[in-house]
């Protein structure tokens, strides 16, 4: 049986677990953190910090198929990626360090004609103020006037980075996955992302209607596009905004994803962990997309209270578990419990069609409400979308 070693017990580290699951893998998953979450839920658990014990983590790695970061400590990374081991590294330093600046990746994007937010004066208010070197939705604000500009950059400057001020761009949220050798890359399945009112992720979509046809063979191409002029050799996504004028390209991240891979394989039957392993030992899976759609959820229940929740919410949950088939989900990542005060899941929900999946993900919640005894189901959304 192929063995993974997965480097991150968070919210990637559980992504990779399930992931590696769904292809057969065995998992053994390092944290330095004894509670980190996806100890909880793979085949191997070791509490190790590479950059302090290198050498252990060396004898963990020497009985593994291939190692995957599924963090983003600097340090860590380039630990990782200095480190003599046998299996493959499944990642790429040197394009995660491009893709960590905005301001680096925006130039390698335009260079190669990608459509772009308008940058500040030019795009006016409203404006997204964001830093560069940042994940997720880290420092993010919208600035409607000058004194919304004034504290976003004040705070980009508490944390040490550089701002990036471009147009705030309105629509559909979408993404795609991008492997790449080193030389060609392929770019996968698209799927929508929906955010809570914090402007982090708390929903993906995976279906055949997310785009026009016309509007995702040009996403797809962006992605080979750019991943082939970073010489990618490993696995990054693009985030873009679907705007009335067309598709405009917010970011590029050059690690594994949380949440997206998850939707794409319970909708298509794709799994890009194993796509990633397959092509670094020179044999791509290449499978066959499947018709189908999906969508993945994360919720919390606190204070009486079922509210959607954003990625950062979920990571606090506490030693989870796979749960297929909890309130009629096809799969879940999960600590509740019956009679628990407050708990936090992730639903994954599959139907032949978008009708369907839609469907069973609010069947999912109203079963919840029902056999829970709660009166009230908060979605938030951002103010502005």
């Amino acid at each position: 049986m192929t063995r993974i070693a997965i480097v991150g017990g968070a919210l990637q580290g559980m992504e990779a677990v399930l992931l590696s699951k769904a292809a057969g893998y065995e998992t053994v998953v390092l944290d330095r953190k004894a509670h980190a979450p996806a100890l909880s839920i793979c085949d191997e658990p070791v509490v190790l910090d590479p950059t302090k014990d290198p050498e252990e983590a060396r004898k963990v790695f020497s009985g593994c198929d291939a190692v995957i970061p599924a963090c983003e400590e600097l340090d860590l990374l380039e630990c990782l990626d200095s480190m003599k081991m046998d299996a493959p590294l499944l990642f790429d330093l040197k394009s995660y360090h491009t893709s960590c600046s905005k301001n680096r990746s925006n130039e390698i994007m335009a260079s190669v004609g990608v459509p772009l937010p308008q940058p500040w004066p030019e795009c006016g208010f409203p404006a997204i103020v964001k830093p560069s070197s940042q994940s997720g939705s880290i420092g993010v604000s919208v600035a409607m006037n000058e004194d919304d500009m004034k504290k976003g950059l004040e705070f980009i400057e508490k944390i040490g980075d550089e701002p990036v001020i471009q147009e705030f761009v309105h629509g559909k949220s979408v993404s795609i996955e991008v492997i790449g050798d080193g030389k060609k890359a392929k770019s996968y399945v698209t799927t929508e992302v929906c955010l809570d009112s914090n402007y982090d992720c708390k929903m993906v979509r995976c279906n055949p209607n997310i785009l026009s046809a016309e509007d995702d063979a040009l996403f797809g191409k962006i992605g080979k596009d750019v991943a082939e002029a970073m010489g990618l050799a490993a696995l990054m996504d693009v985030e873009a905004i679907l705007t009335p004028k067309g598709l405009r390209v917010l970011e590029i991240d050059a690690r594994i994803p949380s949440q997206t891979p998850a939707a794409i394989e319970a909708a298509t039957g794709i799994n890009l962990l194993e796509e990633l392993a397959t092509t670094a030992m020179g044999k791509p899976a290449n499978r066959k997309a499947e018709e189908g759609s999906a969508i993945y959820r994360h919720v919390v229940f606190k204070d009486g209270v079922l509210r959607s929740s954003g990625e950062k919410e979920f990571g606090h949950v506490s030693s989870p578990r796979f749960a297929p088939g909890l309130f009629g989900c096809e799969n879940s990542i999960t600590d509740y419990e019956p009679g628990k005060k407050e708990w936090r899941a992730t639903l994954i929900s599959r139907g032949r069609t978008e009708a369907e999946a839609d469907a069973k993900a609010q069947g999912c919640i109203d079963r919840i409400l029902d056999e829970c005894s709660i009166d009230e189901f908060i979605d938030g959304t951002p103010e502005m979308v």
